[in-house]
């Protein structure tokens, strides 16, 4: 359904074939289709619905009180099968936490140390060799939700900004006392063939 002319004008045509394809493919999240969730069945072609039709007029139930009560059996069925694609959905939210939450490090921050702001409007349109980074700035309080007090070195100018925006500030001597394994490289000797 991706293809469309040259010119890109026929996408309108193709719009209720696109519709159709998404309502009827199924969703990891919700456990079943758009259209299953909305009609409370399976989605058949309209050749197969059509080729039924008469079969279908002919099964028609014509007692009302049997028609009524096999009409508030299926919502009941409909409100069922939406109550199972919450409970998938809710369940699939959950496993992307954990895996998500998984990769992030915690980061542990401390009064008067120092800190790296990431400056977010750099984000969409950073310059070529511009740092997106700002600093350094001092850490004055920790918050007990994650949000951290900063105070500029410069001009003592304080902002409380989110703990995700901050990574810490090492100097020369700092860099001297890390272990081996927390450095993001290691230098290898030169051999006496390449110099």
């Amino acid at each position: 359904m991706k293809t469309v002319r040259v010119d890109r004008k026929d996408w309108s045509v193709k719009l209720d074939d696109a519709l159709w394809a998404y309502r009827t493919a199924y969703k990891t999240p919700i456990g079943t289709t758009p259209y299953r969730l909305v009609y409370g069945k399976g989605c058949h072609l309209p050749m197969k619905l059509a080729h039924r039709a008469l079969w279908a007029i002919k099964s028609v139930n014509m007692e009302y009180n049997e028609a009524g009560g096999l009409r508030k059996l299926k919502l009941c069925e409909l409100e069922e099968i939406r109550y199972e694609a919450y409970e998938c959905a809710s369940a699939y939210k959950d496993k992307l936490k954990r895996v998500h939450d998984a990769k992030l490090r915690k980061r542990v921050f401390e009064e008067g140390q120092k800190v790296w702001l990431y400056n977010s409007r750099l984000k969409f349109f950073p310059g070529k060799l511009k740092s997106k980074w700002m600093g350094p700035y001092v850490i004055v309080r920790v918050g007990q939700f994650g949000d951290v007090e900063i105070e500029d070195t410069k001009d003592q100018v304080r902002q409380v900004v989110n703990g995700h925006r901050l990574k810490p500030y090492l100097e020369g001597n700092d860099i001297n006392m890390l272990e081996v394994d927390t450095m993001s490289y290691l230098l290898h000797p030169l051999e006496d063939g390449n110099e």
